[in-house]
């Protein structure tokens, strides 16, 4: 019997045959609650459906589990596009907008921007952060230099999303490719480029890699689920803002009636008024 799939997943495979792997990324209701009252137009819900789904196929595929985020930076109407992903698959992300921007390629909405990796492994003393500029006019453009600058293999990225769906499909050849089939990296390319967006969008990933490949030897390995699972977490907002001292939180209260703290990658609004911050920083009660 099969195994029924995530409603949200990565499912990686390899083209036996010829020394070629990938992954499907799948996202729905995780990307439907990465969006829930953000009202993001429609070229940020584009921009970032296609960065969550390309982070999980790249979190999907390190060889150190850990936690990475990617971050895009720009000067234009789209100034920033973040997305975490623990090494759970547990996925979260905002963008920040001017306005309502209109459709335009990644250039016209981030200007000269520039794209950040933090990976960060249990065990290391800091974080592995690498920064590059933006190279290309879409989503999957920069990411395919970066995972041939930092992987050394070429790398090919589809991608398609909506309000309801954010979709990936990968390829990367691997060194022995040619060995096996000189011509295969170019026939999977051009097989892979004939993929619609409607597909991409209506099918899952064994029904995409058998329409696309359908006369090649497909390794299809098990599912893993994409999660959105960030609880508000009201401890860690009170420590920071003990952090920030006394006196900057009351003149804060002072100015505005209550603190507002608003955590943007996990969308949750914390509120504070005064006896709240009476409790934060009321001397310990000795016993």
């Amino acid at each position: 019997m099969k195994t029924p799939l995530p409603t949200s997943y990565v499912q990686r495979f390899l083209l036996e045959d010829l020394d070629i792997r990938g992954a499907v990324v799948r996202l729905t209701d995780v990307w439907e609650a990465m969006q829930d009252g953000r009202g993001y137009a429609p070229a940020v819900v584009r921009l970032l459906g296609e960065m969550s789904a390309v982070s999980t196929v790249i979190a999907g595929n390190l060889k150190q589990p850990g936690r990475l985020t990617f971050q895009i930076t720009g000067h234009g109407p789209v100034s920033l596009l973040v997305i975490d992903c623990a090494e759970t698959l547990n996925l979260r992300g905002y963008a920040k907008a001017e306005g309502t921007p209109a459709a335009g390629t990644l250039v016209e909405l981030v200007g000269d921007g520039r794209l950040q990796l933090s990976l960060d492994i249990e065990g290391l003393d800091q974080p592995y952060q690498s920064l590059v500029p933006l190279e290309g006019d879409s989503i999957a453009e920069v990411f395919e230099h970066y995972l041939v600058q930092s992987e050394q293999q070429p790398a090919r990225l589809w991608l398609a999303c909506s309000a309801q769906a954010a979709v990936a499909l990968f390829v990367q050849k691997l060194p022995g490719a040619d060995l096996k089939d000189i011509d295969g990296w170019s026939r999977v390319q051009q097989l892979a480029h004939t993929v619609r967006e409607d597909e991409l969008l209506g099918l899952d990933a064994e029904q995409i890699l058998r329409r696309l490949f359908a006369e090649e030897d497909i390794r299809l390995f098990d599912a893993r689920p994409v999660t959105h699972e960030w609880p508000a977490d009201p401890d860690k907002i009170a420590e920071m803002l003990r952090a920030l001292g006394e006196d900057e939180v009351r003149t804060v209260l002072d100015q505005h009636g209550e603190v507002v703290v608003h955590d943007d990658l996990s969308n949750h609004t914390y509120r504070f008024d005064r006896s709240d911050v009476d409790a934060l920083f009321r001397p310990p009660t000795l016993h």
